[in-house]
């Protein structure tokens, strides 16, 4: 048998809401204590009135201090409590005097004198309205900070939202840099069929691109078509030189993972594995599940990190006579991205495979494209308004 889910609303959700029912449950447990009082000292069923009449006056006045209250929440501290201290005693006073009135009416027999009934009603009542105003604050100081942090959550995924679009966006200059050059030289050389079809794979690559938020994740599986439509443009550069291999387990293809995240590491390995050897290199790009976590490695056979590439293979940049010609963000844009998006929880690592070559090793969290759905739905649940 199918439960049907239960929503939960939080209690403040609406505050004005939540303001009267706090209200009228608060006087009425107030009523109900002093009405069992009332009975255990034997008195007459007709000091209920009493009871009520006094419950009746607590429930106004405090309604008057949460319209004053309310006002001074948000000055500075000195004013707010100042104001508060000085409201207080007259609204205190103001209710003694109602409670003592009518217990003098009630009891005009006894030789108690309303200032007596004043007196010791004014304690009386200083306790109820104080532990009002005393909560009165304190719940309403609770929800400005509840505000504050939301505020300061939003704001900080907006900036994490920004930081990503930035990384992502650093991409397209360079990888527009390459291509366009390659595509210029085709057109120099009057091979304009070769510089059509680079043009098409180029805007083919490039709607990719534009359909895909740059915070966006994809799955496994569109990454990797969206990698081959990269390869088939540099393949026209480099044709029987640049070699691939795609070893992408089954149960990993519907994991999601940053948008263009391994493209520079496919454009890496290019510059350094197959740009500087006459027979080119192999590029390898394979995932698998590791437990929780997926692993991507993106590996090569070129010259791995020889002395003289080293720094320039790990910060992304070629030189020519001590000048950077290339404008590549290189593996650091990778950490970044990485950093922005998974925190502490991920791995990435550079290694040289026992039998040469360059390897970039990255493990993150495996979530698959139905269960973050199902996240965000509940998310837009949770976050939508009352």
């Amino acid at each position: 048998m199918r439960v049907l889910p239960i929503k939960p609303i939080p209690f403040f959700a609406n505050k004005n809401q939540a303001f009267w029912r706090l209200q009228f449950a608060g006087w009425a447990g107030a009523m109900l204590l002093r009405a069992m009082s009332a009975i255990a000292n034997d008195q007459s069923p007709a000091f209920l009135v009493i009871v009520l009449i006094g419950t009746a006056t607590g429930f106004s006045i405090s309604l008057l201090l949460a319209v004053i209250f309310r006002q001074l929440i948000g000055k500075r501290p000195f004013f707010t409590w100042g104001i508060t201290v000085l409201t207080l005693p007259f609204a205190v006073g103001l209710y003694a005097f109602v409670d003592a009135w009518v217990i003098w009416l009630y009891r005009a027999e006894a030789s108690t004198s309303f200032a007596q009934l004043f007196i010791g009603y004014f304690y009386y009542d200083a306790t109820l309205l104080g532990a009002w105003s005393a909560l009165y604050y304190a719940i309403n100081f609770y929800l400005q900070i509840e505000d504050q942090n939301d505020q300061l959550i939003r704001l900080e995924n907006q900036a994490t939202q920004a930081q990503l679009a930035m990384l992502r966006y650093q991409l397209n200059p360079h990888f527009l840099f390459n291509t366009l050059n390659s595509i210029s030289t085709l057109v120099l050389l009057k091979q304009t069929e070769p510089a059509n079809a680079m043009l098409s794979r180029l805007s083919s690559f490039l709607r990719y691109t534009l359909v895909n938020k740059p915070s966006a994740r994809v799955t496994v599986a569109l990454e990797v078509e969206t990698l081959k439509l990269y390869l088939d443009i540099e393949r026209m550069r480099f044709e029987e030189r640049l070699r691939t291999r795609f070893e992408i387990a089954p149960e990993t293809e519907q994991g999601l993972l940053p948008s263009l995240l391994l493209q520079p590491l496919v454009e890496n390995a290019i510059k350094y594995a197959v740009t500087p050897q006459e027979t080119g290199a192999e590029i390898t790009i394979s995932t698998q599940l590791i437990g929780p976590m997926l692993r991507i490695v993106v590996s090569d056979t070129g010259p791995g990190l020889q002395t003289t590439t080293t720094d320039n293979r790990l910060s992304g940049m070629t030189y020519d006579g001590g000048e950077p010609v290339s404008t590549g963000v290189g593996l650091s844009n990778i950490r970044d991205r990485l950093q922005q998006a998974y925190g502490e929880d991920h791995r990435f690592d550079i290694v040289e495979p026992p039998e040469g070559g360059f390897a970039v090793v990255i493990e993150i969290p495996f979530e698959s494209r139905e269960a973050a759905e199902q996240a965000d739905a509940a998310a837009l649940a949770a976050a939508a308004p009352r």
